[in-house]
């Protein structure tokens, strides 16, 4: 009979490798039933989740209803102006109380019509005369949320440690884009049939874009033009140099230079978001994972100020939704590959190329080792 496969083992030794010989996860990190559980219950359940931009939540009752791991949650505008992200579940029988996105003035149970303020307070129980009933028990619990550059952030954990501090010197990278200021104009969710580790590496590496890319980003950021960024605990980066001559994609922000407007940056906020800003356009995929082999994607469109331009807002629209399409056909393929006996450790390429992933292999091991 043969021993359990010791996945902390492997981790530890991917983690221990010198930064100049790195490699990859074995496949079975990929398509293993109990290191997915793992995942779920230790990182996922533990980290910052991006809900999606704060304009997406301009007035008082929009809402943006999702579910991560197990928890089912809601952000809503209050009448004061604040944002509250609550548990989406009635305090009644666990029903969800709304999906998606949307406005409303309360938060009404669809099985027995328990109704909620904004604020999460239970406003009104019907034909309830149990003697044991007191509403202000049965209010929606609260999770903590942080807003960061527009973005909207929620943990699980009870007591988190600030996201902001975390992310400073990624913060300074970003601040001549004057990320904050971005105005959404695209929202779009769709299930992969892949790892989701799989799609923050994919994302997190120019090594593919030449090759999975070449009628759609392969002119703009060839691979050869990637240079990595900085990186800390919970956050790595990249830079995507555009050839030059390369024509304008729009002004952007009045403080950026010339070579800040002719490059894109990529970043991923551990565990589950990654990004790409570049002058005028801010694209940003959040992740739930699902299964092994499944992921739920949001992604949104966001653009500079002043840059409003609904025929170019419609062609970049469709231009992201090729990108996407394209890179989840190889995800999907290699999804069945990484199953194969076969998918062991193999070596990646250089920082530039895929040193983002190294970034990523040691948030995973200092979350699931302690270390």
């Amino acid at each position: 009979m043969n021993a359990p496969y010791d996945f902390d083992a492997e981790l530890r030794a991917i983690a221990d490798l010198p930064d100049d010989s790195p490699r990859t996860l074995p496949g079975r990190f990929y398509t293993a039933p109990e290191q997915f559980t793992r995942e779920r219950a230790e990182v996922v359940s533990t980290g910052w989740h991006c809900l999606g931009r704060v304009d997406a939540l301009a007035e008082p009752g929009d809402y943006i209803a999702t579910q991560i791991a197990d928890e089912p949650i809601v952000a809503v505008r209050g009448g004061d102006g604040d944002i509250a992200v609550l548990s989406n579940i009635c305090r009644h029988r666990g029903m969800p109380l709304v999906q998606g996105q949307g406005r409303t003035k309360r938060l009404v149970c669809p099985y027995h019509a328990w109704t909620y303020g904004l604020d999460g307070a239970l406003q009104k129980a019907p034909h309830l005369k149990n003697a044991g009933f007191d509403p202000k028990t049965c209010a929606l619990p609260r999770f903590t949320a942080e807003a960061w550059n527009g973005f909207l952030y929620v943990s699980l954990d009870e007591n988190p440690a600030p996201l902001a501090p975390q992310l400073a010197d990624l913060d300074a990278l970003l601040a001549p884009y004057d990320p904050g200021a971005y105005e959404l104009v695209h929202t779009e969710e769709e299930v992969w049939a892949c790892n989701w580790k799989c799609l923050v590496e994919n994302f997190m590496e120019g090594y593919h874009l030449s090759v999975v890319h070449p009628q759609t980003l392969r002119s703009y950021t060839p691979s050869e033009l990637a240079r990595k960024l900085a990186s800390g605990p919970v956050f790595t980066s990249y830079i995507a140099h555009y050839p030059e001559g390369t024509p304008s994609r729009g002004k952007g922000a009045p403080g950026l230079t010339a070579d800040q407007r002719n490059q894109s940056v990529l970043f991923s906020v551990f565990p589950c978001q990654v990004v790409s800003i570049s002058a005028n356009l801010l694209v940003s995929l959040s992740l739930r994972p699902i299964a092994t082999d499944r992921v739920d994607v949001t992604w949104t469109m966001s653009i500079y100020p002043g840059d409003r331009d609904d025929e170019v807002i419609q062609h970049r629209i469709g231009l992201w939704q090729q990108v996407n399409s394209e890179d989840r056909e190889q995800l999907e393929a290699l999804q069945k590959g990484l199953a194969s006996r076969h998918a062991s450790s193999g070596p990646l390429a250089g920082a530039d190329m895929e040193g983002t992933i190294r970034d990523f292999h040691l948030f995973l091991a200092r979350t699931l080792l302690g270390r």
